[in-house]
């Protein structure tokens, strides 16, 4: 029979078990694995590894990061397959047209011609405005933003001059797979299709496309430049590149630690707005020294921005964000 002694004194034993069982878990190291298709000097992977920085000064325990460079891990269309099932990536940047497959209303973020200005684009998403998609993204595909980076200013990169509409009317040009980039593009008379990023180069060599568009760090770093020379400045798009965590991941973390990695989320974030936005005329002027681009304006720009405006809005009624649409225009 159990004494009231003996069990005080298995009592207090269970009690150091748990204790001690509870500080061992805590103490464990959790490991985190990033990918980047680009290599340490573009903003992308600078972002992600300021964001690895922040979240280690920010959390008390062991946590080590695994980042992934230059594609290794494939593409973009890879990464959002990864991050939704919870395997080989838990954290990422990602071009939103890129996550569409799972979360149909995301690329309303990165419609082209949705921004005036950098300024209107950091207000926007320093404002919220964006928490339906991420509601979205969430619920349909697992995935969890926490931060926006991006900065880049998107424009046309050619094997020949492409320089007013008439140029543009029937170009093969490659987009991201969303619908709304083929639809905007469309509206402007150009001949757009959806190919894999890592072929574009390819593509273009051999004639299958005679351009896309792009911001200037990734037609550096991937060299685009040596198949389309030839850069007009519509200034179409200015990248929002939400910072990702794969909710299976982020949904098993210790409590502190997902507060470390909101908070991380959200300046990493900023840092990298601020970082790809400076860098983005760097890199343009880089290339026009090195003789390696020709860059002119788009005659009668103001037309590719009235066109467009139809498309926008029908695009936005069919996701039943037109309230949203207005919201962002209105910031």
């Amino acid at each position: 029979m159990l004494n009231l002694k003996n069990f005080a004194r298995l009592s207090a034993t269970a009690i150091t078990i748990t204790a001690l069982s509870s500080l061992s878990a805590s103490a464990q190291s959790v490991d985190l694995r990033g990918a980047s298709l680009f290599d340490e000097e573009h903003a992308y992977t600078k972002t992600l590894r300021k964001l690895e920085e922040l979240v280690g000064a920010g959390y008390d325990g062991e946590v080590s990061f695994e980042l992934s460079l230059n594609g290794e891990l494939g593409d973009e269309s890879d990464f959002v397959t990864f991050l939704q099932q919870g395997v080989a990536i838990d954290y990422a940047i990602m071009a939103p047209s890129n996550m569409a497959v799972f979360a149909p209303s995301i690329p309303l973020m990165d419609m082209p011609f949705l921004f005036r200005d950098l300024e209107h684009w950091d207000t926007a998403l320093a404002s919220g405005v964006m928490s339906p998609l991420e509601a979205e993204l969430l619920e349909k595909a697992s995935i969890r933003v926490i931060g926006y980076a991006g900065g880049g200013v998107r424009n046309l990169a050619s094997a020949e001059p492409i320089g007013n509409i008439e140029e543009l009317t029937g170009h093969k040009m490659r987009v991201m797979g969303a619908p709304i980039q083929a639809q905007i593009f469309n509206a402007l008379q150009a001949a757009p299709s959806a190919i894999a990023y890592n072929e574009v180069y390819n593509a273009i060599q051999t004639g299958v496309i005679a351009g896309f568009e792009n911001e200037a760090a990734s037609i550096q770093n991937l060299k685009f430049y040596e198949v389309a020379p030839h850069i007009t400045l519509t200034k179409h798009a200015i990248t929002v590149r939400p910072i990702v965590m794969a909710e299976k991941t982020f949904s098993k973390l210790p409590a502190d630690l997902q507060t470390a990695i909101l908070a991380a989320g959200k300046e990493a974030g900023a840092f990298g707005r601020a970082l790809e936005s400076s860098q983005d005329g760097e890199k343009m002027q880089e290339m026009i020294d090195a003789g390696q681009v020709q860059v002119q304006e788009f005659a009668g720009r103001e037309k590719l921005l009235e066109m467009v405006i139809p498309v926008q809005d029908a695009y936005a009624a069919e996701l039943g964000a037109s309230d949203l649409l207005e919201a962002i225009r209105s910031k």
